[in-house]
């Protein structure tokens, strides 16, 4: 199994009041995070793209951001967690040109994920006359198949859709390796996890917090993913879901304990702006958010517990047993000097027991592809 780490710098009131450069200062944790996670054998990051998100992600322009990381880091390699290509937000053509060329940036290691937006705050800020949300993955589908083309045809063939066009091109650069990075698709319900597979695309589960949570949706996928007909030059077999705790000294933990236990904030944030995900008992409507409690003692000493590092291997040896290929860390509710100590403890008590191949899976895909191909 393969680790990451996912990247969207959020800046909370708490930190405005004490810092005004709060903003700042999250944008550069983050890419210090990264930095590190490169040294210490993390294979992935993912950055997100969020747009008028306040609080919950100031991270918009990810290609800037992962251009920076393209000299910054070494080995891991750097995800559009998303690059959203609906033309009414991105040009598809404009998107094809950045992925090439983040790709020759950091030589081969860039990983093409995409989607459709967080939610209604999101989506309606470019979409403003519409109003069944369902309706962008249609919008999607009118768009993915065409990236390969704009990377492998010397002079692309154009395209007259119902949502974009764009006639005979060279579409420049073309991606450094060949023929193209890997192709991800951030899935939600067990219908697109099926679709992502079916379309040979690897799935960002982004919303696969818990293994209940993946139970639900891995068939939808393993049971397609053989009978995949690409929309890229090869098939990207890959689950990655958000799920990899904080592995901390007992003495860090029983400091983050309280805050992490529940963390009533940011769930609050969470289902503000991802307002098309299923709600659960217990979440009001913005603007009231979830009520902040003391954590009873067994909560606590059960959160102090799942942080030490053997027993995070040992969940994480549970994911592994479940079917994913890559399970990824979020530094969010963490201060600076907790989440460099869990990056460094991850990866000397956990990543290197359990990751021991030096090549990439996606590589595999890639190099495989222009074998056959």
């Amino acid at each position: 199994m393969e680790f990451g780490i996912i990247v969207q710098s959020p800046v909370f009131p708490w930190d405005r009041k004490t810092d005004p450069d709060a903003e700042h200062n999250s944008l550069m944790r983050d890419l210090e995070y990264v930095q590190a996670c490169d040294r210490a054998g993390f294979k992935y990051c993912w950055a997100t793209e969020h747009h008028f998100l306040d609080e919950y992600s100031h991270l918009s322009a990810n290609d800037v951001f992962l251009g920076y990381l393209a000299h910054a880091t070494e080995r891991i390699h750097l995800g559009s967690g998303i690059f959203n290509p609906l033309p009414q937000v991105n040009h598809p053509a404009k998107v094809a040109e950045k992925i090439a060329m983040l790709d020759h940036l950091s030589g081969g290691r860039f990983e093409f994920g995409s989607g459709r937006g967080a939610g209604t705050h999101e989506i309606l800020g470019f979409l403003p006359e519409m109003r069944d949300l369902n309706h962008t993955r249609e919008i999607w589908e009118d768009v993915i198949r065409e990236f390969a083309k704009m990377w492998t045809q010397d002079t692309y063939e154009g395209y007259q859709g119902k949502y974009w066009s764009l006639p005979p091109r060279k579409v420049l650069p073309k991606p450094f390796v060949k023929p193209h990075p890997a192709m991800w698709y951030a899935a939600g319900n067990a219908s697109s996890w099926e679709m992502a597979a079916r379309r040979g695309l690897g799935v960002l589960g982004f919303s696969v917090n818990t293994l209940q949570d993946l139970s639900a949706v891995i068939d939808s996928y393993k049971n397609n993913i053989d009978k995949a007909e690409p929309v890229g030059a090869f098939v990207n077999d890959n689950i990655m879901v958000c799920a990899l705790g904080a592995a901390l000294s007992e003495e860090t933990a029983r400091a983050v304990a309280p805050r992490t236990a529940i963390p009533a904030y940011f769930t609050s944030l969470l289902y503000r702006y991802h307002d098309t995900f299923p709600r659960p008992e217990g979440i009001p409507p913005w603007p009231e958010i979830v009520a902040h409690t003391e954590p009873i003692p067994e909560l606590l000493r059960a959160s102090v517990e799942a942080m030490n590092p053997d027993n995070v291997l040992e969940t994480c040896r549970q994911w592994e047993s479940a079917g994913v290929d890559q399970l990824v860390f979020s530094p969010n509710m963490l201060t600076r000097e907790e989440a460099l100590e869990s990056i460094r403890l991850l990866g000397e008590h956990v990543i290197a027991k359990l990751d021991t191949d030096p090549v990439h899976r996606t590589d595999r895909f890639r190099q495989n592809a222009v074998a056959v191909g």
